[in-house]
């Protein structure tokens, strides 16, 4: 038996129960610029699962919520500008919540919290950038955090 356990190293996917696919993409594409990585459909030729790309991450959106709304549970989406993100969030029918972040949930829900990439420790690759086409940069203060962890 191994002494050393797995080192978690970032996240590859966040799985959401939606309601209805094709409104979900609706919805999140009111709000987000995103391509669809994929998705699949059952013996009935219903769309049961649809993939959010986000480089080398992606948001799995599945079929069927059945839980009530979360109230603390919750992921950050990272974005590259959330200047419009509450306004076009509010027109897509989310329900803003109140704090000190920008958090809102989906019509299913799902507790969606908004960051920005220029804030945050969290770093995509320069090629994964490049492949998707993004230019960005970090804050000072982000990167004075990385710095002290041994990243910048």
């Amino acid at each position: 038996m191994s002494k050393t356990k797995p080192r978690l190293v970032g996240l590859n996917h966040i799985a959401l129960e939606v309601g209805d696919i094709e409104q979900a993409l609706h919805f999140y594409g009111s709000i987000f610029s995103f391509e669809l990585r994929g998705c699949h459909k059952d013996d009935a030729g219903h769309v049961v699962m649809a993939f959010i790309d986000m480089g080398d991450q992606f948001v799995a959106l599945s079929r069927g919520r059945h839980q009530r709304p979360d109230q603390d549970r919750h992921f950050g989406l990272v974005v590259d500008d959330r200047a419009s993100v509450r306004e076009l969030a509010l027109a897509a029918g989310a329900t803003m919540l109140e704090g000190e972040f920008l958090d809102f949930l989906d019509p299913w829900g799902n507790r969606i919290e908004v960051v920005e990439y220029a804030d945050l420790q969290f770093t995509k690759s320069a090629s994964v950038l490049h492949a998707m086409g993004l230019h960005l940069t970090k804050s000072d203060q982000a990167r004075k955090e990385l710095r002290e962890k041994g990243m910048g």
